[in-house]
């Protein structure tokens, strides 16, 4: 079994800057974990953000976010990041992160682990 925990999250203006993280414990071993981040606003779905392998030589982004949000994690702290640049308010959701054992793919339905969620709220 493994444990996330997001943090990072709050209310920021438009073109502002944050950063979240993920922190993954509870299994002896965490090696092989690829992770992603996904965002669910009110009345939508929940959606594919970036994921990032376990090496981090594959990452992947929504095309929302491309060029403003980057994704990277630190084994050795066992966190996963995702900085958020040029935030706009139409970013503002509820940010989760996920994992699962293996590839780091874009659909929700793949992974296997999930956090509780930190809110991000972009102003106008």
């Amino acid at each position: 079994q493994v444990q996330l925990v997001e943090s990072g999250g709050g209310l920021v203006q438009a073109g502002g800057s944050l950063r979240l993280s993920c922190a993954a414990s509870g299994r002896t071993f965490l090696r092989n974990l690829g992770m992603g981040w996904f965002r669910q606003a009110p009345g939508k779905e929940r959606e594919f953000v970036s994921a990032i392998s376990w090496s981090s030589s594959t990452t992947n982004y929504a095309d929302s976010v491309k060029g403003r949000f980057t994704i990277s994690r630190d084994n050795g702290k066992n966190t996963m990041y995702l900085q958020m640049s040029s935030l706009k308010p139409e970013d503002t959701a509820v940010y989760y992160c996920a994992a699962r054992n293996g590839a780091a793919p874009a659909a929700t339905y793949q992974y296997d682990y999930w956090g509780q969620g930190t809110q991000v709220t972009v102003s106008s």
